[in-house]
């Protein structure tokens, strides 16, 4: 009986090889990689081409697929502006925290990037600012202390310079890896910032998405204007933990952007399209006299 399966298995075999040489109906279709790009709340398979010169904003649900930093920089600045500053920052492992070096290098060549943070100065419609954005493709943009120090010095910079600054934020929070090293670097961006806005110096803080953790309880939240980009996910814990923590079930939605909004957490909600000029005219509203 065996033997009778195997020369039959073997048998339909050569006919499925003779079948799909012949009829290329059922020749498999090989697709380059990186062609379509599927969006995560709709299912919908996007042309990457249709996706750029829609600013990668899903054009059948409107849902906003993450960007990486140098994608938001071009979509925001002048063209040839962008002067950045501060890359020979990185992390390091300040507790020999196993495979964490490792998982640096191996982040750094998958997205070309040093550290999860890209800042310098550059112009909005002619206007000078200083200009920040955490890469969420790099360790989710977790703030560990090499990402805070940069944050600062980019705050320090705006305020030597009497520059407006601008922060995108799309984090997971603290980098957990560095512990209390990275939990500091709340503390220190959030008294930067004060010493900006003491000068009376207008901040302008973005959330996308995601923006969590330690980065929403620090400087995202302490904008003079906070600007939630629409589809983003704004909170401080997962779901699960606050309710284990609270006891208490938490209302449907409550990390969107729109609830953020109805609850005073952001001030308004703006589609990637309209950034640049919204922003812009922030800027020209609040310029130091």
């Amino acid at each position: 009986m065996n033997n009778f399966l195997t020369e039959r298995k073997r048998r339909l075999e050569a006919f499925n090889k003779i079948i799909l040489k012949r009829d290329t109906r059922y020749k498999p279709i090989d697709i380059p990689k990186g062609l379509f790009h599927q969006c995560e709340k709709c299912g919908t398979a996007n042309y990457t081409k249709t996706l750029e010169e829609s600013f990668y904003v899903c054009p059948s649900c409107g849902n906003h697929f993450r960007i990486d930093a140098r994608k938001r920089i071009k979509y925001t600045v002048d063209e040839n502006s962008f002067v950045e500053f501060n890359q020979e920052i990185i992390s390091n492992d300040p507790l020999s925290m196993p495979g964490y070096i490792k998982k640096l290098e191996a982040t750094r060549k998958m997205t070309n990037e040093n550290e999860a943070f890209v800042s310098g100065h550059a112009l909005i419609m002619g206007l000078k600012v200083a200009i920040g954005v955490l890469d969420s493709t790099f360790m989710m943009g977790s703030m560990g202390a090499a990402t805070g120090e940069k944050i600062t010095r980019l705050i320090e910079y705006a305020t030597k310079h009497q520059l407006p600054l601008v922060i995108f934020s799309a984090s997971g929070g603290a980098r957990m890896q560095e512990g209390l090293h990275s939990l500091m670097q709340m503390a220190k961006t959030s008294m930067a910032i004060e010493k900006h806005g003491n000068n009376g110096l207008f901040y302008l803080s973005i959330m996308t998405h995601p923006t969590t953790g330690g980065v929403t309880a620090s400087f995202a939240s302490l904008g003079d204007i906070i600007i939630a980009e629409k589809s983003a996910l704004i909170g401080f814990a997962g779901a699960r933990v606050i309710e284990q923590t609270i006891k208490q079930n938490l209302p449907i939605g409550f990390q969107t952007e729109i609830f953020q909004l109805e609850h005073g957490q952001v001030d308004m909600i703006v589609e990637r399209q309209h950034l640049r000029k919204t922003i812009y005219d922030l800027l020209l509203m609040h310029q130091k006299r």
